[in-house]
């Protein structure tokens, strides 16, 4: 475009919002350049790692679950993408599929920055001043959850065949695997771990599964062209995902805890054997793109 047709395509753009493009451009005069550390507001970023204790690995360990909230924050963005189309193609499901994979792969491979790259004593030090706070309480990765699949898909194993689309919302919630980690199931009482991630969190997760009650990735799947669905690269890039966050992600956060922890609490007290391990609680995204011997298997190769 030359000068004049961007100048009067600036002057429609305000016109359709009823601005006066003049008055936009005179702003101009007085507007600072945008630099880098402005546009990323590096000095706010950097400000944001506060430690608890002395110990100079609380610092990674810090760095490390924020950068990891960041690409929770990504992994959203795109699926919202997916969600919000009324009709969506083969080719845009598989992008932002592939870009949905990538973000866990570069997830999964980090831990070795968890695992190898703190100090086991430094870490037994800062931890006790953590609890009950825990990783487990990232709401962003429970939302990532809630928008890949249908909510049957995360119901703890040993109650799904209670539940169904027509259980309220409330009833479904309390029954999700991850409430193993402090939920006594006789008395129904919580610990403080899911107490508080509860009172934080509840409502504003019962809106989040209510809105992708029917857009999740795997009912947007399920509404494409039957030739569409049987599509190679698709289907590929959906399994990819689908292990990638229920095997190979969990087995490398797992295997992490175990080297610093062995088999004692989590941070919050949660009891997280009974429920990462893959084969225990058997989450699968998409089951129907699995055979039924690899479903019997799930999680038991590792």
């Amino acid at each position: 475009m030359n000068r004049e047709e961007i100048l009067n395509a600036i002057d429609e753009k305000y016109k359709a919002i009823g601005q006066d493009a003049d008055v936009h451009l005179l702003g101009l005069l007085h507007a600072e350049p945008i630099t880098y550390w402005n546009y990323i507001n590096v000095d706010a970023l950097l400000g944001l790692q506060i430690q608890r204790t002395q110990l100079p690995d609380e610092m990674i360990f810090i760095m490390y679950h924020q950068i990891n909230e960041l690409l929770f924050k990504m992994i959203l963005w795109e699926i919202e993408q997916v969600a919000s189309s009324a009709t969506v193609s083969t080719e845009k499901f598989s992008l932002h599929l592939n870009r949905i994979s990538r973000y866990f792969d570069m997830l999964s491979s980090s831990f070795d920055i968890m695992k190898e790259g703190m100090e086991r004593e430094q870490y037994l030090k800062f931890r006790n001043t953590l609890t009950p706070a825990s990783g487990f309480q990232s709401a962003q990765y429970r939302k990532i959850e809630f928008a890949s699949t249908e909510l049957i898909n995360l119901i703890d194993f040993r109650f799904r065949a209670t539940i169904d689309r027509n259980t309220p919302f409330e009833h479904a919630y309390e029954h999700l695997y991850w409430q193993a980690a402090g939920k006594d199931y006789k008395t129904g009482k919580k610990s403080m771990l899911l107490s508080n991630f509860d009172k934080r969190y509840l409502e504003e997760f019962i809106t989040f599964m209510k809105d992708y009650n029917t857009t999740n990735l795997w009912t947007k799947f399920k509404q494409l062209p039957i030739e569409d669905q049987q599509n190679n690269e698709l289907v590929k890039a959906m399994r990819h995902y689908d292990y990638t966050v229920n095997i190979k992600w969990v087995m490398a956060h797992l295997n992490a805890a175990k080297k610093y922890i062995g088999d004692g609490d989590a941070t919050g007290g949660s009891e997280w054997q009974k429920y990462m391990h893959p084969k225990y609680q058997r989450r699968i995204f998409f089951p129907e793109l699995w055979s039924k011997e690899e479903l019997e298997n799930w999680g038991n190769e590792v």
